[in-house]
């Protein structure tokens, strides 16, 4: 389901921070309310019968340390931020700590011109756009919503143009880690499969005033983690492919915003023997899907009222899931030094490890804390 991670976080907040040797550092906290109403998950943390009796519980508490350049070492900039406790949306079983710890973007980058710029390091993959809250707006997103992966990103500006072409060697440090953090249980785990020598291209183009199109797409492997896992990391290897394209839309004018994307995904694990021969293997050896979601907002004051939604569909032979869809409306509010997330999210299906769609019932309400100094 995705639901590792439950989230107050917001890719896009603006952070306060204090000048310290060069550099802004900041702090932050976070921790979210939640009580599942319909769940067919058995899992303590998604049971509906257990919050039914308890009335819901206080989840995923996380601290969270923030570094950036203040802007003095000229052309060059970095950024970096370090996430501790269950709500730092890592999987200590599959990342590469092995704890409730992760470097969630940690890269430094140069001015190439005034108007592009080369990152290298662990940072934000350019494809499509993010919701206004990670979860559970993300919803069908999954796999191709907040990203974070390491490898190099050029990015920059050209009159109405806006573009990013960028090659991630891996989605984490290390050498089995899946970790790609917020857009986790997407992308295998440490005894599957991940993804590699990944190629990102991404265009925006400012039409007409408040309104954008835009395109991505990715292309790369995939590898068989199965040998690695069993202690015979001679035998792996990456002869499992992904690709992905996305169309977007973006509106924005005084207070409202509108987005809607389009996502086609494909992966190929043909030749990943391991890992089809194995107890985890997926329903077929490709996976073809398709996924549609809106996001609708308007910002009145500290406030910000926001609904996101899709639709997604399956093409894998073998895989008898019918459309799925999410509704998942919110509420933000600025109090100050930090936001109040209120959300509700009603669902039929979600995104599995392996990229596809699959059926299941799941609703819950969600209130999120987070304060940062």
């Amino acid at each position: 389901m995705g639901l590792i991670a439950v989230s107050a976080a917001a890719a896009s907040l603006t952070l306060p921070t204090s000048a310290h040797a060069g550099a802004e550092l900041s702090a932050g906290v976070w921790w979210v309310y939640q009580n599942i109403t319909k769940s067919d998950f058995n899992s303590p943390a998604f049971n509906e019968d257990l919050d039914n009796e308890t009335g819901g519980n206080f989840a995923d508490p996380a601290l969270i340390i923030y570094a950036d350049d203040d802007g003095s070492y000229g052309p060059w900039h970095f950024s970096a931020e370090t996430r501790f406790g269950t709500g730092s949306f890592t999987d200590p079983s599959s990342n590469n700590s092995g704890d409730n710890l992760t470097v969630h973007k940690a890269w430094i980058g140069y001015d190439v011109t005034d108007d592009s710029s080369l990152k290298i390091g662990k940072s934000q993959v350019p494809f499509g756009w993010k919701t206004a809250n990670f979860w559970p707006g993300d919803g069908l997103q999954g796999g191709y919503g907040d990203q974070m992966d390491v490898g190099l990103k050029y990015s920059g500006d050209a009159g109405a143009f806006h573009y990013d072409v960028a090659y991630y060697h891996q989605d984490d440090w290390g050498e089995d880690s899946t970790d790609t953090v917020d857009d986790n249980g997407h992308w295998g785990s440490s005894d599957t499969y991940r993804k590699i020598k990944t190629g990102v291209v991404n265009l925006d183009w400012n039409f007409m005033e408040h309104h954008t199109v835009g395109v991505s797409a990715q292309y790369g492997r995939l590898q068989d983690l199965v040998p690695v896992a069993a202690g015979n990391p001679s035998a792996s290897n990456d002869d499992g492919s992904h690709r992905a394209y996305d169309l977007h839309y973006m509106f924005e004018k005084d207070n409202w915003t509108a987005k809607y994307r389009f996502i086609s995904v494909e992966r190929d694990f043909g030749g990943m023997d391991a890992l089809l021969a194995s107890a985890n293997a997926p329903v077929d050896d490709k996976i073809e899907n398709q996924r549609h979601v809106v996001e609708l907002g308007y910002n009145h004051d500290d406030w910000f009222y926001y609904i996101d939604a899709g639709v997604a569909s399956t093409d894998t032979t073998g895989n008898d899931a019918d459309d799925v869809e999410f509704f998942a409306p919110g509420v933000r509010y600025q109090y100050g030094p930090g936001w109040i997330y209120v959300e509700y999210l009603q669902s039929d299906g979600d995104i599995n490890a392996y990229g596809d769609v699959y059926e299941s019932d799941f609703n819950a309400f969600y209130v999120a804390f987070d304060f940062y100094f």
